[in-house]
C-alpha cells in the first residue's frame, strides 16, 4: 500500500516515558478492546514502537501496544515521533490501522472517512478510499451526503499527487488551447498540464480535426442547463475558433495597461514570457539534461505544470464570479 502520509516522515525509534504520554481521538468509535490489550501482554515476541504526534504527545499508533506496556509494568516504551498537524496525525492514524493490529470497523471507517473529506476535501475520492480502506464509489457516496462537500472545488488530489480538475470540460478546453498554441506537444505533456488522461487529449484532438467542440455535447448541455434534446444536432456546431499563438496574445497583453502599468501584472508577464519557449529551443534544452538528474528535474517540471493548471483554474472561476 502508498501511504498518503509517508513513514519516512517518522523519526528514528527512542524510548519514551509512557507517563508523559496521552491517547485519545482515535478512529476506533467503540474505543480499545481489552481482549485484544491481553493477547498483547501475552505475547512473546516484541512489539513494534509505537507512533506519537510529538507536538501533543498524543498517540496517533499503538494504544493498544501502550496499554499492555502499561499492564505489563513497564515505565517506557519505544516511540516513533510524527512531527505533522492533527489533522495529518489523524489521517495517518487510520492507514496505519488499515494496514496492520486490530481491523477497524465498517463504522470506523465510514467516519474517518467523512472526516478526511472534510479535512481535505481537495483529495480524490481514490485517495480517501485507500487511506481508511473502503471503495472509491463508497467514499464518493459519502462526499455528496457529506454538508462540507464539494463547494467551491475546482480539482483534487489523486493518489500520485497530481492535481486534476473536478470538471473535465475545463481540462478539455485547456487541452485544445494548448494544442492550438503547439501542436508538437505529446498527448502526456497535454494531459499532465490539463489535469486529464491522455485518451481524452487523443478525443480532443480527433474532435478538432473533425471541427467539433472539444467539450462532448452532453457536458455543454449539462453546463448550459439544457439537457441534451435541446441541443442543437452535431452538424450545426459551429467550428472552434482558431486562436492566435500564445505569443502573440503575450504581446498584446504586454499593451494592457491594467496588467503593464503595476508590479504584480509585470510579474506575470514576466512569468508567462517564460514559457514562449519555441519547440525546436524546448527539445535543446531537454537534450542538455543530465542523466543522473532527469527524474528530478522531470518531477519538478509536473509540479510547476500542475501549479499552472491550478492557476488556470482559480483565474476562471475568479472570472465566472465576476461576469
Amino acid at each position: 500500500m502508498r501511504f498518503a502520509l509517508g513513514h519516512d516522515d517518522l523519526h528514528p525509534t527512542e524510548e519514551v516515558e509512557i507517563r508523559s504520554l496521552s491517547v485519545g481521538d482515535s478512529p476506533r468509535i467503540a474505543g480499545e478492546s481489552l481482549e485484544h490489550v491481553e493477547t498483547l501482554v501475552a505475547a512473546s515476541v516484541p512489539l513494534p514502537p509505537i507512533v506519537v504526534h510529538r507536538p501533543s504527545m498524543r498517540v496517533i499508533d499503538g494504544v493498544h501496544r501502550l496499554r499492555a506496556a502499561m499492564l505489563a509494568g513497564r515505565q517506557t516504551i519505544a516511540v516513533r515521533f510524527f512531527e505533522g498537524s492533527a489533522e495529518d496525525a489523524f489521517i495517518l492514524a487510520v492507514e496505519s490501522n488499515i494496514t496492520h493490529g486490530l481491523p477497524l470497523s465498517t463504522a470506523d471507517r465510514r467516519q474517518a472517512a467523512e472526516r478526511i473529506i472534510a479535512t481535505h476535501g481537495r483529495w480524490s475520492d481514490r485517495m480517501i478510499a485507500s487511506v481508511v480502506g473502503m471503495s472509491a464509489k463508497t467514499v464518493a457516496d459519502i462526499r455528496r451526503g457529506a454538508e462540507a462537500g464539494a463547494a467551491g472545488e475546482f480539482a483534487r488530489v489523486g493518489r500520485d499527487g497530481r492535481v486534476r480538475s473536478i470538471d473535465v470540460s475545463s481540462g478539455r478546453r485547456l487541452a485544445h488551447e494548448m494544442i492550438t498554441g503547439d501542436p508538437s506537444l505529446s498527448l502526456r505533456q497535454v494531459a499532465r498540464a490539463a489535469g486529464i488522461s491522455a485518451e481524452t487529449v487523443r478525443d480532443v484532438k480527433n474532435r478538432m480535426l473533425r471541427g467539433e467542440d472539444p467539450v462532448l455535447r452532453k457536458r455543454q448541455a449539462k453546463l448550459v442547463g439544457l439537457s441534451a434534446d435541446d441541443r442543437p444536432p452535431e452538424h450545426t456546431v459551429a467550428r472552434s475558433e482558431v486562436k492566435p499563438p500564445p505569443a502573440t496574445v503575450v504581446a498584446r497583453l504586454r499593451e494592457d495597461p491594467a496588467l503593464r502599468l503595476n508590479e504584480n501584472g509585470r510579474d506575470l508577464l514576466r512569468l508567462l514570457n517564460i514559457h514562449l519557449v519555441r519547440s525546436e529551443d524546448w527539445n535543446r534544452i531537454i537534450d542538455s539534461v543530465p542523466p543522473h538528474s532527469t527524474e528530478t528535474i522531470a518531477e519538478l517540471a509536473r509540479y510547476c505544470a500542475e501549479k499552472w493548471t491550478e492557476i488556470a483554474f482559480r483565474i476562471e472561476r475568479k472570472g465566472a464570479k465576476s461576469a
